[in-house]
């Protein structure tokens, strides 16, 4: 079957994130944590035109996923949706024309129907969602501690998957961050390490899923090959080439790869 689906990670880390989901009818943008001149840019790059966005989806109030909104939105009358404890979390957002929505609502955007979920992080009520049309699906799940059950539930199948992989846990335990970063980095309401995501994956992919983009990788206390070598190994993929820029099952029906901090890369 064709693709009806296609993810746009324009950045993903510590710094910024945002994404474009792109369905049959047009772009829906996850979060807006960079600037609108470079969210134009990164968007050019990969040939992609922003007048095709749709819906904005906000995934929580930390300012690495929303510090490009206010500017963002003044150029964008189309609709935006976020929880209301992540609009209530910040003044700039409180003046922003937010739909509210609740993390078990569901939505029809630009051709898909999104499914809402609950995340576990440190703000006032974190969602992440699900994409999907008749025939396609795609997860995105982003800053959580833990998965929840409706994340797992919401995540599994899909053809391709947007999960967190944020840390390597020996690098986090020995690195530079001072013992309460360290904690909450970790923790339960912090955001996943490569061998949860890892070990997420043994229950997350089955025979439709073809690609697993690993997001949200930490700078100080992750490296991509790291990252991508640890996700291979739970679900049997071996390097492309001689790096572990890439993973792919000797069937050659799933791949594994990591979303940049620093350039944007589509995942068809």
């Amino acid at each position: 079957m064709y693709p009806q689906i296609h993810l746009h990670v324009l950045a993903s880390g510590s710094k910024g994130n945002a994404a474009l989901v792109e369905g049959p009818d047009g772009f829906v943008l996850v979060d807006c944590g960079i600037a609108r001149k470079s969210l134009i840019a990164r968007s050019r790059e990969l040939g992609l035109d922003l007048d095709r966005v749709r819906a904005v989806l906000l995934t929580h109030e930390h300012g690495d996923h929303t510090r490009g909104l206010p500017v963002f939105a003044k150029h964008f009358d189309g609709p935006m949706f976020a929880t209301a404890g992540t609009v209530g979390a910040r003044k700039d957002l409180c003046d922003l024309p937010f739909s509210i929505v609740g993390h078990a609502d569901e939505l029809d955007l630009a051709g898909m129907h999104v499914r809402l979920f609950p995340t576990s992080h440190d703000v006032c009520d974190p969602m992440c969602f699900r994409f999907e049309t008749d025939d396609d699906a795609l997860g995105y799940c982003t800053d959580t501690g833990v998965l929840t059950p409706e994340a797992a539930d919401a995540l599994f199948g899909v053809r391709i998957l947007a999960l967190e992989s944020n840390h390597d846990e020996r690098m986090l335990a020995t690195g530079p961050y001072p013992s309460f970063l360290k904690s909450r980095v970790g923790g339960d309401h912090g955001h996943l390490s490569n061998a949860q995501a890892a070990e997420a994956l043994r229950d997350l992919v089955d025979e439709d899923t073809e690609t697993v983009v690993a997001m949200h990788l930490s700078q100080e206390n992750n490296r991509p090959s790291v990252c991508v070598r640890t996700l291979a190994e739970a679900v049997g993929a071996e390097a492309v080439g001689d790096a572990w820029t890439e993973a792919r099952t000797p069937d050659g029906l799933l791949s594994i790869c990591a979303a940049s901090q620093d350039w944007p890369a589509t995942i068809w």
